[in-house]
């Protein structure tokens, strides 16, 4: 997938245990983020997105597109035209879209009720986010971002490409404390990307 100018800054996470479910109302639930929950190794480094870091985007009601795949040529819900609903709760941002009448979305909404599709990811900006060493391996906690769109997925993974941007910052985050000292592991530091 190529990346293009509204892409830059986006990074897109999944998660692979997410399921999404089929109502019988042909509306598809899902939770597209899981709070506190450690990511797998995105290359050196683990990530944590908490709870409060989704607050901007339902405070603010921020335009979210629910995509398939994360292409922007499938758009199957908005929240800007009420067919895409976003919940904050307990385990995560939970999330309702009533998919339109179109090829793509029939094809989907067949693919998720046989169970083919079942899995959930996310497109978003960071606004903020502590690092800190835990047992010598740098985690990143999510703590403000932008949501811009959910995706239902065929292939729950983390894209390689995806984490260059949290690349960039926990290079800024090593190179302020001047690589892994103990001194890190007792302390937070704030980083924040250019945006």
């Amino acid at each position: 997938m190529s990346m293009n100018t509204a892409d830059r800054g986006l990074e897109r996470r999944t998660f692979g245990d997410v399921r999404v479910d089929l109502s019988e109302d042909q509306k598809i639930r899902g939770t597209a983020i899981v709070f506190n929950s450690r990511s797998v190794d995105l290359g050196g480094f683990t990530e944590i997105i908490m709870p409060e870091a989704v607050d901007r985007t339902i405070r603010d009601g921020l335009d979210v597109r629910a995509l398939i795949d994360h292409d922007s040529a499938k758009v199957i819900g908005r929240t800007r035209s009420g067919t895409l609903s976003l919940r904050k709760t307990m385990r995560g941002l939970e999330i309702v879209v009533d998919p339109p009448n179109t090829s793509y979305a029939r094809d989907l909404l067949e693919s998720v009720g046989r169970g083919d599709i079942s899995g959930m990811s996310f497109g978003f900006r960071v606004l903020d986010d502590e690092w800190r060493l835990e047992d010598g391996q740098p985690v990143r906690e999510v703590t403000d971002m932008v949501v811009s769109e959910v995706s239902v997925v065929s292939f729950p993974a983390y894209q390689e490409t995806d984490v260059s941007i949290a690349q960039r910052s926990l290079q800024a985050f090593q190179e302020a404390h001047g690589g892994h000292k103990l001194d890190l592991m007792r302390k937070f530091h704030k980083t924040r990307l250019a945006r």
